[in-house]
């Protein structure tokens, strides 16, 4: 038995261009801030720490994001 095909709403398409655009804009955006740092003279503990902060801080707009994507259509009162 075939079953009906429906097609994902266009929030979907739009929420996954706007985290394909988070994503590299924020790459992006951390090398410029740490362009003058010289991350590879710190200390390792020191490195860590600044990795796990800039690879973790791109998770909050994503999940607001995702959040928005998988919303429910607004239904008709009535």
């Amino acid at each position: 038995m075939a079953q009906d095909y429906r097609a994902p709403p266009l929030r979907k398409l739009f929420g996954s261009l706007a985290m394909l655009v988070l994503v590299v804009v924020y790459a992006l955006a951390i090398m410029v801030v740490l362009m003058g740092v010289r991350i590879n003279e710190m200390s390792a503990w020191l490195q860590l720490a600044i990795y796990a902060i800039m690879g973790f801080a791109w998770i909050l707009p994503a999940m607001v994001i995702i959040k928005w994507m998988e919303k429910p259509k607004n239904k008709p009162k009535g």
